[in-house]
């Protein structure tokens, strides 16, 4: 795909205004796109993980989590695992990104007349087709298996959206590592040290009333358990106010530290 960008008034790789910014993102994004579009292989992954994920949790452990109720349970852990989903593929972008580093095309980016962030910006904007595809397989399945929505389309739109918007506030910490450390491997590794004790630590699976006092008061403010619980009751038309509070926080606060986190390390490996 080829990319072309108006030079402006700004040298390469320089200072641009907002919506330059904006507009060299999101040209930037369509590359990103255009690489899943040609290459789906690279969305298996983000498909067959989560399906893998709601079948055993409910054909494995159902019985003795639920105490014979897997209807019960499903309606439990489905919005849960769709947390734990988003969150597990917020990971790829990093690796890519650390990945790409290898290649030069970042030296290639660094020449022309475009904002340092456009880069991060785009490939995380790019994630989104990987987060839509991952819910959409878990949606479908999890309703063939008799997962049952209580509420409107709005609201359900809405804790969509809200899953993806975590999934990208989240992904900036894995874009962080991938630029600070341009391995791969190491990337993916931590962050599964990350999510996994977030995501078992939480009340993604078992009720809080049947958890140690002091896990269930890091359960309490844990952003794994807070995006849970929104998105459960967005979807069974419960209530949303404190924990969606919590959400916004905690995803206001990832971004405000580790977006400039990226970009510092970004700017450094052009140094």
């Amino acid at each position: 795909m080829s990319i072309q960008f108006p030079a402006g008034h700004a040298g390469p790789a320089g200072r641009v205004g907002l919506a330059q910014t904006a507009r060299h993102s999101l040209a930037l994004a369509g590359r990103g796109v255009t690489r899943f579009m040609k290459s789906p292989m690279q969305l298996v992954d983000v498909v067959l993980t989560p399906i893998i994920s709601l079948l055993m949790f409910i054909y494995l452990f159902g019985d003795a989590m639920s105490g014979g109720d897997t209807d019960g349970y499903l309606q439990l852990v489905a919005p849960g695992v769709m947390v734990m989903a988003v969150f597990q593929a917020s990971i790829g972008v990093g690796a890519s990104l650390a990945a790409d580093a290898s290649t030069g095309i970042f030296d290639r980016f660094r020449s022309m007349p475009i904002a340092r962030s456009s880069p991060l910006i785009g490939a995380v904007l790019a994630d989104i087709v990987r987060y839509v595809v991952c819910l959409g397989a878990l949606v479908v399945l999890a309703l063939v298996m008799g997962y049952r929505v209580q509420s409107g389309p709005l609201a359900s739109l809405a804790a969509l959206a809200l899953l993806i918007g975590f999934a990208l506030s989240f992904s900036w910490i894995s874009v962080y590592l991938g630029m600070l450390i341009k391995n791969p491997a190491s990337v993916q590794g931590l962050m599964t040290i990350l999510i996994l004790p977030l995501t078992f630590a939480s009340n993604v699976f078992i009720p809080r009333e049947g958890m140690a006092g002091w896990l269930r008061a890091w359960s309490d403010v844990n952003p794994v358990s807070l995006v849970a619980e929104t998105v459960c009751g967005l979807l069974g038309g419960g209530p949303v106010a404190g924990s969606l509070l919590g959400t916004l926080a905690w995803m206001a606060g990832v971004i405000v530290v580790f977006f400039p986190l990226a970009l510092h390390a970004y700017r450094k490996n052009a140094a």
